[in-house]
């Protein structure tokens, strides 16, 4: 009896359809998960936590793995072609090549970058290398999926482990608050989009994108309340994903509270994911239905230019600042998805692609200046950079300026790209909220540049916090310059000794207000006592030190820098990879 049974199990067995698989279409998102799994295993059989030398240099292997094989997909498609494959499931073309190359370049770039901050904050191990990894992979699986169930599941491997990884600094509260908003709010954004994806397999009969779009060409339907409520709910997933306006809310507190490597990592990849993800959905799937969806992503545009820009206005936390600046250019990616043409989908591809480099690159600088603890991003603490360190300062100031569309950076030609492609398809008010938002941005961009420029960096005293009752006067007058003023100095020295005023170009200038004069501003000059020379060295310790600057990470950020600026004054060859990518892709 029981070898009648197997015997038919095995003839049932043969009856089932196995899918024929190429491998190659889906081999970037198994070489990032199965490195990450690897990295995992070996960790666990070492008695000390593995050194992070070998967690680096193993996750850049990975990375330099995964994009030479998206190099081969690509040779591969320009030779034979755009495929699906695994019955319909994931399809290798230009787009879905172009998105992984961004993902695995991220990821290269964000593990330099997290090397310097780890070693830093004294973290060992495996653990940041392997979550950054598997939620790139969910994005890779995004860019690949031509069904909306492989959409869903690379959109949980890239969240779930950014919702970890956002806690990562468990020393700091404001890090486990900040996971605890991603996740919750993250959750019931997945649970909104999961929903309408049920509700579009109910009015097409399929998840499967290319099955959707033949069933809606030769379909008319009249009644398509179903499919437009589907389509509503699969929006407001992907609108929260890639932050746009109204579904930002999580954004400020999570960049802000999550460790800066990973903010940089999140800026870049999970929009990158989102965002294909969205293109590929909303061109392949429903582009017959263009006109019902395309209203929805006209105002999610224009709120996210508004709120994006002039919210960044009042920020003071440079990593709220780049907060609200990511829904500004979320806004500006809209501009290509509001087209709905070739051009902007290639506009979006180029922005994307542009954008890595420049968020990667100021949050990797935004890391060396928060200092151990990374909790110090006041943007007082950038005031007068340029004297202490020069490069770093002229770099930031590259990339911020890159992001406000300056010329010779990729940051002008991304939003001359997006700008345009909305004018050409008839969305000529878009394009000028665009402008209007983009002249507005360029404020808050120069003001960070311009405070690392301006003379001083004294930053508040240490002597703030112990409530010093004085008033400090720098007082340049015998020199020639102005008068600057901090409310707060550190506690007056003992050895301050009174000296008369012609004597104060010897001393430098320094003079701190008495107690009885410290209601106002200094009233007379007799009145005030310079510091002696043992005062002045007190307060020069509380000036902004010079921030040590780890060789990988000085790597990333040169790479990063060179980028924008190189195919800022070169623009053609990344232009034409964008046009060519989307030339490749399969809209049906």
């Amino acid at each position: 009896m029981i070898a009648s049974l197997l015997a038919t199990h095995a003839a049932s067995s043969d009856t089932i359809p196995v899918p024929p698989i190429r491998w190659l279409a889906i081999m970037p998102p198994i070489i990032m998960i199965g490195g990450a799994v690897l990295l995992l295993g070996l960790a666990s059989l070492v008695s000390r936590p593995l050194r992070m030398t070998v967690s680096t240099v193993a996750t850049v292997a990975i990375s330099g793995g995964a994009l030479g094989v998206a190099i081969w997909q690509w040779t591969d498609v320009q030779d034979h072609g755009a495929h699906t494959y695994v019955k319909q499931a994931v399809v290798m073309d230009g787009f879905s090549v172009l998105v992984t190359m961004l993902v695995a370049i991220a990821m290269l770039l964000s593990a330099l970058v997290a090397d310097g901050y780890l070693r830093r904050e004294g973290v060992q191990g495996a653990e940041f290398h392997v979550l950054a990894m598997v939620s790139a992979s969910g994005a890779m699986l995004m860019a690949t999926a031509n069904d909306l169930i492989i959409v869903f599941l690379g959109l949980e491997i890239l969240s779930i482990a950014l919702y970890v990884l956002t806690a990562f600094n468990y020393r700091r509260a404001a890090s486990g608050e900040a996971a605890l908003k991603y996740f919750l709010l993250g959750g019931f954004s997945s649970a909104i989009f999961v929903y309408g994806i049920a509700l579009t397999y109910g009015a097409t009969g399929s998840t499967n994108l290319t099955q959707i779009a033949d069933f809606l060409s030769k379909n008319v339907v009249l009644s398509n309340g179903l499919l437009l409520a589907g389509l509503a709910l699969m929006l407001v997933g992907f609108g929260f994903k890639v932050a746009a306006v109204p579904f930002h809310m999580w954004t400020p507190d999570v960049y802000q509270g999550a460790p800066s490597p990973v903010t940089g990592f999140m800026s870049a990849v999970a929009k990158a994911g989102a965002f294909a993800a969205m293109l590929r959905v909303l061109f392949s799937a429903l582009g017959v239905v263009a006109t019902d969806w395309r209203p929805i992503v006209y105002g999610l545009a224009v709120l996210s230019l508004l709120l994006g820009a002039f919210v960044a206005l009042r920020q003071r936390d440079v990593k709220r600042m780049l907060a609200y600046s990511s829904i500004n250019h979320a806004g500006f990616i809209l501009l290509g998805v509001v087209a709905g043409t070739a051009r902007g989908a290639s506009a979006s591809l180029y922005y994307l692609f542009a954008y890595m480099f420049m968020t990667i690159g100021s949050f990797a600088i935004v890391t060396l200046l928060g200092r151990e603890g990374d909790a110090d991003h006041d943007l007082e603490r950038y005031r007068g950079l340029a004297g202490r360190q020069p490069v770093l300062a002229l770099t930031f100031a590259v990339l911020l300026l890159a992001q406000a569309g300056a010329p010779f950076t990729t940051g002008l030609w991304a939003k001359v790209q997006v700008v345009f492609a909305a004018i050409e398809a008839g969305y000529v008010p878009l394009g000028a909220i665009a402008l209007v938002t983009a002249v507005v941005a360029a404020y808050f961009y120069l003001r960070v540049a311009v405070l690392m420029y301006a003379a001083g960096g004294l930053g508040e005293p240490e002597g703030a916090a112990a409530g010093g009752s004085a008033e400090l006067a720098y007082d340049e007058s015998m020199a020639g310059g102005g008068t600057i003023a901090a409310t707060a100095p550190p506690e007056i020295p003992d050895e301050g000794v009174a000296v008369p005023v012609a004597e104060r170009a010897a001393t430098g200038g320094l003079a701190w207000a008495t107690p009885a004069s410290a209601a106002g501003a200094v009233t007379t000059l007799n009145e005030q006592i310079l510091l002696s020379e043992e005062g002045k060295d007190k307060w020069e310790e509380t000036l902004p030190e010079r921030v040590p600057v780890p060789p990988l990470s000085a790597l990333a950020i040169g790479l990063c820098t060179g980028v924008t600026v190189l195919f800022g004054v070169w623009p053609q060859p990344l232009i034409d990879f964008a046009n060519h990518a989307t030339l490749l892709f399969l809209p049906h």
